[in-house]
């Protein structure tokens, strides 16, 4: 169904199909492409395998302790799990493999069009066939034997497409890789709020018990010391779900600038991809090297700080009598003293 619907609205069905068979990772035509079940979706073996490693980096290969493993797919974040094969458990997509054959066989047999390639604005007789290193700019020959391009440094237009294609690819396997170790500490830090929660229950279950005994003498200490736990409890609650928050964030920027990055990266034409290709690489380089966010310390969801020992204060009631002496008033007084210390 989407092939057809692509074949309708592009001008030429040849061109829909091939947008059809580009792999989403490494944005070439497909190479030994598998199906990714069960979500259906295409990539190359070892694309597959690339995204496979960066999400489980402590697999080995086929053979390995290691029973399996898990990875998301590029195109709809569906989690896929492999067996002990890896991602060459995964089943060959042979019918995209006779499609591919068939396209190249009718690509090759194709005459080139006039107006497939782009043309030079100061030469529009020639075509845009170098790439300007001094200016960053793609132009012709003709700028570079008599034209604004003269005195500068040039190079091999397919060799700078195929670098900033390279860097590009791989900044996109780097932010998906990153998402995915994102993803992980957001649910980290959601069970580490909800055991905090829980171990704040327990510690007021406990000291309450313990006010309890102590009767009312001990009634105004009791709810001081719940008060305290609870404001621990919000103060980290509240930092945690301030980490959530921004964690969630980044993921959001970051999964919008895969977007941007893929949506980029299906430009075919060379010139138009060399345009925008080299500060969209620096704006994700510079997005990958962002400040790091905070994380909590192992424990920090622990109330054990708030255990009370009151066995003391226990001894020192029950040995109140009537009138008592003047030592034993003072000794008790000191005894309240240290406590609310």
């Amino acid at each position: 169904m989407d092939f057809q619907a692509g074949i309708l609205q592009d001008g030429s069905p040849m061109e829909s199909l091939e947008k059809q068979l580009i792999c989403p990772i490494c944005l070439e035509m497909f190479s030994k492409p598998v199906v990714i079940l069960p979500c259906q979706h295409n990539l190359c073996r070892k694309c597959a395998n690339d995204v496979f490693q960066a999400a489980n980096p402590y697999w080995q290969s086929r053979g390995s302790l290691i029973s399996g493993g898990r990875f998301r797919c590029p195109s709809c974040r569906h989690e896929v799990l492999l067996d002990r094969h890896g991602v060459y458990g995964l089943q060959r997509n042979l019918l995209v493999e006779n499609i591919i054959d068939t396209y190249k066989q009718e690509c090759s047999s194709r005459p080139l069009k006039k107006g497939e390639h782009p043309m030079c604005k100061e030469h529009e007789d020639e075509r845009i066939n170098i790439y300007c290193v001094t200016c960053e700019v793609p132009t012709c020959s003709m700028c570079k034997v008599f034209g604004a391009h003269k005195d500068c440094e040039v190079a091999p237009l397919q060799t700078v497409f195929q670098g900033q294609k390279t860097e590009l690819n791989n900044c996109i396997s780097m932010l998906v890789a990153g998402n995915d170790r994102i993803q992980t500490i957001i649910s980290q830090l959601e069970d580490s709020c909800q055991s905090t929660e829980e171990n704040s229950e327990a510690a007021k279950r406990e000291l309450c018990a313990r006010f309890d005994a102590l009767a009312a003498l001990l009634e105004e200490k009791k709810a001081e010391l719940l008060q305290r736990i609870s404001q621990e409890q919000a103060d980290k609650t509240a930092f945690i779900q301030s980490l959530i928050c921004q964690y969630k964030e980044q993921l959001e920027r970051s999964s919008r600038l895969v977007e941007t990055a893929i949506q980029a990266a299906e430009e075919t034409g060379e010139a138009a991809f060399l345009v925008s290709a080299k500060q969209l690489i620096k704006t994700i380089v510079e997005a990958s090297k962002g400040g790091r966010l905070d994380k909590i310390e192992q424990g920090y969801e622990s109330m054990d700080a708030f255990s009370v020992s009151l066995d003391h204060l226990t001894e020192a009631v029950h040995a109140l009598d009537f009138d008592p002496a003047e030592e034993d008033e003072e000794y008790f007084d000191g005894e309240e003293e240290e406590v609310e210390e």
